[in-house]
C-alpha cells in the first residue's frame, strides 16, 4: 500500500519512545511505501487535497531517523491510507487538516477517521461516559470554577484542549491561586477549562492504555517525578510495566465498541485509579513502551487492523 504520514517533523523524532516512527516502522517492514509531509503542507487545490512533502524510508539511527526523498507535491486520493499523526495543540489549524483529509476519507482510509477526531477530542469524549470519570466540570466563568473547587477541595485544572502535561494545575483546599490562574489562562485563550476532582492514586501512576479498533492490548503505567503532579512522559514521568485490572477491561468494554464505530483505530485511554480521565484520540503515544515491557508488536496489530479495513 502507499501510505501518507502527516507528522511533525520527522527529523526530530526519539527513534526509542516516538510511535509514528515505530508505525513507520512496521509499514516499512511489510513491504508498504512511505510518504511524509508536515501538516502545513497540506492543501486544498481546486477540488484535489494536496500534500507537498517526501517519499521516505525510516531507519533507526538516532541523527537520522528517516531518509528523505526530493520534494513532490502529490494528490492524497492515489494513497491508500493517510495517518493523522501531528501533536496538538487541538487549534483551528488543527481542525481544518481534519476537515480537509475528511474530503478524501474512507477511499483514503484517514487514521483515525478525521470527522470523529475533530467532534471528539481528549477531554470532551470522556464526557460520555459519567459512570466512568471522576467529577469533571468545563466552563470558562471563574464563579462555576470556584463553585466545583468549593464542592471538592482538591481538583485539577487544566486548558481544554492542551497536551502533554501543559498547563496542568492541582489546587489543594487551601490554594488560593485560582482566581490568578484563571486570569492567566483567559487573558491569553479563548478556549475553556477543565477541572476534576484530584485523584490520589495518580500518586501511583497514570495508566495509559492502548487499544486497537475498539480492543485493548496492553498498558503501561506513568508514574511522576517525585514532587511532580503531572504523570505525562514529556514532563519527567516514568513508564512501569503494568498489567489491566477488572476495571480496565470493564472501561474498554464500555468505550471500545464507540471507538470502533467512530473509526477510532489507535487510541490510547488514561486511567487514575477506577477512573477514565482522557480518551486520546488525536497522536496517541506509548507503542514503543508498552512493546518493551510486553514483548508485544502493538504497531503489528495496528497495521493488521488497517490492512483487513483496506481488503
Amino acid at each position: 500500500m502507499k501510505i501518507a504520514f502527516q507528522m511533525d517533523p520527522i527529523g526530530a523524532v526519539n527513534i526509542n519512545a516516538d510511535s509514528s516512527f515505530r508505525l513507520a516502522e512496521e509499514a516499512q517492514a511489510r513491504g508498504h511505501e512511505l510518504f511524509y509531509y508536515p501538516p502545513e503542507n497540506l492543501s486544498y487545490q481546486e477540488g484535489r487535497i494536496m500534500a507537498r512533502g517526501h517519499r521516505m524510508q525510516v531507519q533507526r539511527v538516532a541523527e537520522a531517523p528517516a531518509v528523505l526523498g526530493p520534494e513532490e507535491e502529490v494528490d492524497l486520493a492515489d494513497y491508500d491510507v493517510v495517518w493523522l499523526r501531528q501533536d496538538p495543540p487541538f487549534d483551528m489549524f488543527y481542525i481544518t487538516t481534519t476537515h480537509l483529509l475528511e474530503r478524501i476519507h474512507p477511499k483514503t482510509l484517514v487514521v483515525n477517521d478525521p470527522f470523529w477526531v475533530r467532534n471528539s477530542p481528549e477531554k470532551l469524549l470522556v464526557l460520555n461516559f459519567p459512570q466512568l470519570t471522576p467529577p469533571t466540570t468545563v466552563a470558562r466563568d471563574l464563579a462555576t470554577i470556584r463553585a466545583f473547587k468549593e464542592k471538592h477541595g482538591d481538583i485539577i485544572l487544566k486548558p481544554l484542549y492542551g497536551n502533554g502535561g501543559a498547563g496542568v494545575f492541582r489546587l489543594t483546599p487551601d490554594d488560593r491561586n485560582l482566581s490568578s490562574l484563571f486570569e492567566l489562562f483567559t487573558g491569553f485563550s479563548r478556549e475553556p477549562l477543565i477541572v476534576q476532582k484530584y485523584l490520589p492514586a495518580v500518586t501511583k501512576g497514570d495508566k495509559r492504555v492502548i487499544l486497537v479498533d475498539g480492543e485493548p492490548v496492553g498498558a503501561i503505567n506513568r508514574v511522576p517525578a517525585a514532587g511532580e503532579t503531572r504523570s505525562n512522559m514529556h514532563v519527567g514521568g516514568r513508564p512501569e510495566k503494568v498489567g489491566l485490572t477488572e476495571r480496565d477491561l470493564e472501561i474498554c468494554a464500555t468505550i471500545g465498541p464507540v471507538l470502533k464505530e467512530k473509526g477510532q483505530i489507535f487510541v490510547g485511554i488514561d486511567v487514575i485509579g477506577d477512573w477514565l480521565t482522557e480518551i486520546n484520540v488525536t497522536s496517541p503515544t506509548g507503542i514503543q513502551e508498552l512493546e518493551r515491557f510486553d514483548g508485544v508488536n502493538i504497531a503489528e496489530k495496528i497495521w493488521q487492523a488497517i490492512e483487513a479495513k483496506r481488503g
